[in-house]
């Protein structure tokens, strides 16, 4: 007992440490506690990488969109531009004679017949399902 006269109170307990912060946190370890010591206090859990991650994915899917909106930029213009080709093409065959382009079809056909055979054979063909859908 103290030579005062008051009462012992005991020593104050130790503070706890806390815990780190980590994918799967770890609590701290409580403080040892005295008469009218404190307890030490608890760690937190800690949400670690899942915030790291989202912010990663959300950056990987507005890459892959970027260039899939690239692609189809790309794509677009390439078709307009072959479009624009076959539209000149046909304006050219409307104003054709037909006798010449059948001269020139002859002509090819003679100096070329492997190719003439297979596209003769892709056209029928195209125009065999086209006739075929229509039924």
């Amino acid at each position: 007992m103290p030579d005062n006269g008051s009462i012992n109170e005991g020593t104050p307990g130790t503070t706890g440490t806390h815990g780190t912060t980590g994918t799967h946190g770890t609590t701290g370890t409580p403080g040892t506690t005295g008469l009218h010591g404190t307890t030490g206090a608890t760690g937190t859990t800690g949400s670690g990488t899942g915030t790291g991650t989202a912010t990663a994915l959300s950056q990987t899917a507005h890459d892959y969109g970027q260039k899939i909106s690239d692609a189809a930029t790309t794509a677009k213009d390439y078709l307009s531009d072959k479009v624009s080709v076959v539209g000149d093409k046909f304006k050219e065959l409307q104003n054709a004679d037909l006798g010449e382009l059948a001269e020139n079809a002859k002509q090819y056909a003679r100096q070329k017949p492997g190719q003439a055979l297979l596209i003769s054979a892709a056209a029928g063909l195209v125009l065999g399902l086209i006739l075929r859908g229509r039924r």
